[in-house]
């Protein structure tokens, strides 16, 4: 089983999306193992976002991840990493198909709702990054012999 970080951003969270993300993510097969609300600090966002700490827009980002809380999740499944980028479209919703959560909720690069592990090695950094291994749980879900 494959495991994901994922980050419901705060233009999800106060446009009221969050059952409606999380729901499609179950729909999807993806089990969720670790959730909280947390508010984001400008430390944290500068080792997660460490790629974009330097450009010159970096700051708008710090200040729209810590305008309100956002909730983290790892969700786990066969092949999650790619399931979860396949629901959440591309990352500019202008390029994201209909039927996906950002080609249907998303309006803007800026504003994109979602945050998702780009692949194994960022997923297990993330991880450690937003959870202590104590939050995170193991369990079987009642369909698990179906996959």
């Amino acid at each position: 089983m494959q495991r994901s970080l994922v980050l419901l951003k705060p233009d999800a969270i106060q446009r009221g999306l969050v059952g409606e993300i999380i729901a499609r993510l179950e729909k999807r097969g993806l089990k969720i193992v670790a959730m909280k609300t947390m508010q984001l600090d400008e430390t944290i966002l500068k080792e997660h976002y460490a790629h974009l700490a330097s450009k010159p827009f970096f700051p708008e980002i710090v200040s729209y991840m810590t305008i309100c809380p956002v909730v983290a999740l790892i969700v786990e499944g066969p092949n999650a990493i790619a399931a979860l980028r396949n629901t959440l479209g591309a990352t500019n919703p202008l390029e994201a198909v209909p039927g996906t959560i950002r080609g249907d909720y998303a309006l803007s690069i800026g504003f994109n709702l979602i945050h998702a592990s780009d692949g194994e090695e960022a997923a297990v950094a993330e991880i450690k990054r937003f959870f202590k291994e104590e939050e995170v749980l193991n369990y079987n879900k009642i369909d698990s012999n179906l996959l």
